[in-house]
């Protein structure tokens, strides 16, 4: 009993001498851990990740028993195996880097991102109409909502369109005797900026056989980007929607609709939010005196 309350005793010393920069510390690890975790669930790497757990938990037990041969054979393979993981994990550590390194990264975690929240809206309501009406004529079409990450790369490979975004102009956009018909569309700030784009394929093979290149293309490039793809498909109209590697098949009106708002309007920045709560705040101490 008394080696228990001594144990308390000692983790209640150690907490009182943590500072605020321990707790920084502590804080920035376990953003990092749930990140990486975040990315072995959307890369389905389950069983590699347990294969890691047991390699360390093999290296750390021959340390303890003394297996020199054992441990030195881990230790080399954990040395190699670090520089494999940067070339299994490449697509994702490239869309990681180029978010932080994106000029939005750091001015939306401070300050609010600027968004003309009409005129987003307003294509929101006219790719849904357009895409419901392709979805009925079975014409095939993809298109990119920029976010965060810019898509410079995938715009210079089509043609810069800039123009306002009408059900009628993305129709005629994606005709399939129209010269741009079988690249991507690419709409950024609520407004078309370029068409008939080259995007890259996705290197799943789990992907279902009935997914043609179109589908394979929009999931390519949400894997690299934040970007939010719709595909029609042209064989049965199907409308779905592709998000971090993830495929949303076979949406109807209503939920397509409400996607793309969720994820496009209502997906306001932490600086915005912040200074809504403190406005509240402001508001409730007023009322208060």
């Amino acid at each position: 009993m008394q080696g228990f309350l001594d144990f308390f005793v000692r983790g209640f010393d150690y907490l009182a001498t943590i500072q605020l920069n321990d707790i920084i510390d502590i804080l920035i690890v376990a953003y990092l851990i749930y990140k990486i975790i975040g990315i072995i669930r959307k890369t389905g790497s389950n069983n590699l990740a347990r294969g890691i757990v047991l390699v360390l938990v093999m290296l750390w037990l021959s340390g303890v028993l003394k297996l020199t041969m054992i441990n030195y054979i881990l230790r080399k393979a954990v040395e190699i195996g670090l520089i494999a993981l940067v070339i299994i994990f490449q697509p994702e550590l490239r869309k990681l880097l180029a978010k932080v390194g994106s000029s939005t990264f750091f001015y939306g975690l401070f300050s609010s991102r600027l968004k003309n929240v009409s005129e987003l809206e307003a294509a929101i309501t006219q790719t849904v109409l357009a895409c419901e009406q392709m979805s009925a004529t079975k014409t095939g079409a993809l298109i990119i909502f920029e976010r965060d990450l810019k898509l410079n790369d995938i715009i210079t490979t089509g043609t810069v369109i800039d123009a306002d975004i009408t059900a009628e102009l993305l129709k005629n956009v994606f005709y399939p005797k129209a010269p741009l018909h079988d690249g991507a569309l690419v709409i950024r700030n609520g407004r078309i900026a370029a068409a008939g784009c080259v995007l890259p394929l996705t290197n799943k093979t789990n992907l279902s056989r009935d997914l043609g290149m179109r589908h394979r293309a929009g999931i390519g490039v949400s894997e690299q980007s934040d970007a939010l793809v719709i595909i029609v498909s042209e064989e049965t109209g199907a409308i779905s929607v592709a998000e971090e590697g993830m495929l949303k098949r076979n949406l109807n009106r209503d939920t397509f609709d409400k996607l793309l708002r969720r994820e496009l309007v209502e997906d306001e920045p932490a600086g915005k939010k912040t200074g809504e709560i403190i406005s509240r705040i402001k508001e409730n101490l007023k009322v208060k005196k």
